[in-house]
């Protein structure tokens, strides 16, 4: 069946796109399984080869990348660009680790049990003899831990980031030698095919990777497929954790949700600190999984904090995001808006006050700031993944902090202070996978390790230690005596 894409600003025709069914998946599974191997035993340099190549090819056509993840997601051309330019670098990156992954010597003359064999006369002088004169000798074994990759790899990825959360998966699987069934998100499977044609003629073997655009039926059936030796996944914790349910004996990898906190102390850099929360809390229409949602400032800097904070999210130009300038596009579809307008309705009902935006034309939510607002409001309980940052003043740190662990999440959070110690204590007891300090929770170097606590996930990615987790431990041991 042939689906159409559209964009969810206009919905304009973006292109179409063949669906999967249940046969055609299985029969990509297929594939994937007989490529492996081969594609396994390629040497370190050929897979890092292709990666580089690829990298050169998508800057080369950065321009048309960016337009379509535009045109796709509803992303603002400026942060498209910037999308694009990551998903180089972690083409760049995975090629590099490719010819540096490898294992580690264990030792193993550490147990005087298992490593002597028998004891002899000896001189009194030698090195190991005891009172009797006699000398151990000892066993000569090495143990060599090598990462084979663990098998073919289901990644299911979301639609924020069509082409740079592709990568986290799909690159650092390549480097490793592991073939690849990537479902992308269903607003935007066309950046993933784009994607796969690029590598295709980088040099990247027929087979080892194949995009698959399909229902959630089909995809379903391909996480319960125990061909598929890994899933890895990033989208909501709702469906992150039945994936995990259901996908039995495999590894599930799961990025899931957050509702990112920023807590700013008396003596933080107001100005930075707001400045980085529009940014963190807005644009892109807030779909960021580590974006800003909850904002905690010292009540002695709060009213400063909140006159400021309306002004620039007040001014944050939001329109098509296919015109430069444009800083925040519509969600991603009107299910979305639907559910993040009725949200802050709820809030309003609740108490919680409007201090800018709001408002709704189509799929664009107006930048939105709202005060007065508690625990037990979706607002501030769940993700809202839309353009909506919440304030509360606080008059104690700890408190602060045990209002950000409140959160079933803990994906990333960021405290803005000039006081050393409360910047470490910080850092000990927030639950968050990643603390920032002094700028936004949406900070992230593609190379770094990524990931949540509670709700927010399980595993790491980041080019490195996602290779690690789609490998597995292979201990060799020699005795060389």
């Amino acid at each position: 069946m042939l689906d159409t894409i559209t964009s969810p600003y206009d919905g304009s025709t973006v292109g179409t796109l063949e669906k999967t069914d249940l046969a055609g998946a299985q029969a990509v599974i297929a594939t994937a399984v007989e490529t492996f191997p081969a594609y396994r035993d390629l040497p370190r340099f050929v897979r890092a080869d292709i990666l580089e190549r690829a990298a050169g090819i998508i800057h080369e056509r950065r321009e048309e990348f960016a337009r379509l993840i535009a045109q796709e997601a509803g992303k603002p051309l400026y942060d498209a660009r910037g999308e694009v330019s990551r998903g180089v670098f972690n083409l760049r990156n995975a090629a590099v680790e490719a010819r540096r992954f490898g294992g580690e010597e264990v030792p193993l003359d550490v147990d005087e049990a298992v490593a002597v064999y028998q004891t002899v006369p000896g001189d009194q002088a030698a090195l190991g003899a005891d009172g009797a004169g006699h000398v151990q000798q000892v066993r000569k074994k090495i143990g060599l831990v090598r990462r084979i990759p663990s098998g073919p790899i289901l990644a299911i990825t979301p639609f924020n980031f069509p082409l740079n959360l592709v990568l986290h998966k799909v690159a650092p699987a390549l480097a490793v030698g592991a073939t690849v069934v990537l479902k992308p998100a269903p607003q935007t499977p066309l950046t993933s095919v784009l994607l796969a044609e690029v590598l295709r003629d980088a040099g990247l073997p027929e087979g080892v990777l194949t995009v698959v655009h399909c229902d959630v039926d089909v995809a379903d059936a391909m996480v319960r497929d125990e061909r598929l030796h890994i899933v890895t996944f990033t989208g909501s914790a709702a469906v992150g954790w039945h994936i995990k349910n259901a996908a039995g004996r495999k590894k599930a990898l799961l990025e899931l949700g957050g509702n990112g906190a920023v807590i700013v102390d008396a003596d933080g850099d107001v100005d930075r600190a707001v400045s980085c929360s529009v940014r963190g809390g807005v644009v892109f229409a807030g779909q960021y999984c580590i974006g800003v949602q909850r904002i905690l400032v010292h009540e002695s800097r709060y009213e400063e904090f909140l006159g400021k904070l309306r002004e620039q999210v007040g001014a944050v130009v939001v329109g098509d995001p296919l015109q430069d300038g444009v800083e925040c596009g519509p969600v991603i579809d009107a299910r979305s808006a639907d559910r993040i307008e009725a949200w802050i309705g709820e809030a309003v009902e609740a108490g919680a006050t409007v201090e800018v935006g709001g408002t709704r034309e189509g799929n664009i939510i107006a930048p939105t700031v709202l005060s007065g607002v508690k625990p037990g409001m979706k607002v501030e309980d769940e993700e809202i993944f839309g353009p909506v940052v919440t304030i509360r003043p606080f008059s104690d740190f700890d408190d602060a902090i045990d209002q950000v662990n409140a959160s079933k999440y803990g994906l990333q959070g960021s405290v803005f202070t000039q006081d050393l110690r409360k910047a470490l204590r910080a850092a000990d007891k927030v639950d968050v996978g990643a603390l920032i300090v002094n700028d936004s929770p949406t900070f992230r170097v593609d190379s770094m390790p990524f990931g949540g606590q509670k709700q927010s996930g399980l595993g790491r990615e980041g080019t490195r230690w996602a290779m690690e987790e789609f490998t597995d431990t292979r201990l060799l041991v020699v005795d060389y005596s």
